[in-house]
């Protein structure tokens, strides 16, 4: 099918009632396991076995957060359910639900938007099954905006938080650190004009390597159930690197109260690079699970909240949507 929005004929979202697109989007998309009931109905109802719910949201612009000469709705579909579902499970909890926000300009290909719905599918379907988008909200917009809301479940353990760290303890991290940023730089660099304004993506130019970069930063794929498996570990904090290690760090060590030392990670894409979604946290020496790979350790609050290898980190880095807004526009 095809994805860019400047590339379909046919019908457009002005062209279509609310209803008729509605029922166009829900032909793409399943329920969920925990939903009593499903889209339909003024809102969904959803299981919560034992008492507690998790929830976050986060919003895609074009513009600031992507760009449609990059990315397929099928790929914006699959990120913003990401993003959301990677904040979910560092908090331990399992995903169960979405609820998807769109708005959209008039002349946008109805095939476009039931590509994005495949891509929001298929993201819950491989990252964390049994989740399933249950509603949401459609209207018209100049500017495509994608706002998810998630939904998850604790299973009966304990919520982790960002401010449990404590001194003496290991830093480790869960997925790649780095490639998203890459991804990013590839295509600021190979895939603009030489005005700036972003041209198609033209996989045949790209390196294996590249194009798994490009991937990571497109279509991002974190570890989502090391989250809950972190969590029944013992983890004393957790959070989604969303917007670079370093600065994620930070985050974590202001709220814990301790200062972070970063011990094995030296690349700078790593360190200040945004968008891997991987999950970090903090464990008594011995509790580390499988699939988590220790980068530091927790020490007792210094002059700095950071330190990378025992010293002040002096690295740029980071994403601040209000401080990276005129670098990211094109």
């Amino acid at each position: 099918m095809p994805t860019q929005v400047d590339q379909i004929d046919g019908e457009t979202v002005g062209q279509l009632s609310e209803s008729a697109l509605l029922a166009r989007i829900f032909a793409v998309l399943r329920g969920s396991s925990e939903a009593l009931v499903g889209p339909g109905d003024d809102a969904a109802v959803l299981a919560v076995p034992d008492g507690r719910v998790v929830v976050t949201t986060d919003t895609l612009v074009h513009g600031p957060d992507f760009r449609l000469a990059w990315s397929s709705g099928s790929d914006l579909g699959f990120k913003a359910a990401t993003v959301n579902l990677a904040d979910i499970a560092a908090m331990g909890a399992r995903p169960t639900a979405l609820v998807v926000a769109l708005a959209v300009p008039e002349d946008t290909p109805v095939a476009f938007v039931a590509d994005l719905a495949a891509g929001l599918r298929e993201a819950c379907d491989t990252l964390s099954p049994g989740c399933a988008v249950e509603g949401g909200d459609l209207t018209v917009s100049d500017t495509l905006t994608i706002a998810v809301t998630a939904l998850g479940v604790l299973d009966g353990h304990e919520p982790v938080l960002r401010s449990g760290a404590q001194a003496g303890e290991v830093v480790a991290v869960c997925g790649e650190l780095g490639r998203a940023a890459r991804g990013l730089r590839l295509l600021f660099d190979r895939f603009r004009t030489d005005a700036g304004d972003p041209v198609p993506v033209d996989r045949s130019r790209l390196s294996p390597e590249e194009s798994a970069d490009l991937d990571a930063q497109l279509r991002p794929r974190p570890p989502l159930a090391h989250g809950p498996l972190a969590a029944r570990s013992g983890a004393s904090a957790m959070m989604d690197v969303s917007d670079g290690l370093v600065l994620d760090a930070r985050r974590m060590a202001d709220a814990s109260g301790v200062t972070i030392d970063i011990t094995d990670v030296a690349d700078p894409d790593a360190l200040g690079g945004g968008e891997d979604h991987a999950l970090l946290a903090a464990f008594r020496t011995g509790d580390v699970p499988e699939g988590f790979r220790i980068i530091g350790v927790v020490r007792e609050r210094g002059d700095t909240a950071v330190t990378v290898a025992g010293h002040g980190y002096d690295g740029t880095g980071g994403w601040d949507p209000y401080r990276d807004w005129d670098a990211h526009r094109g």
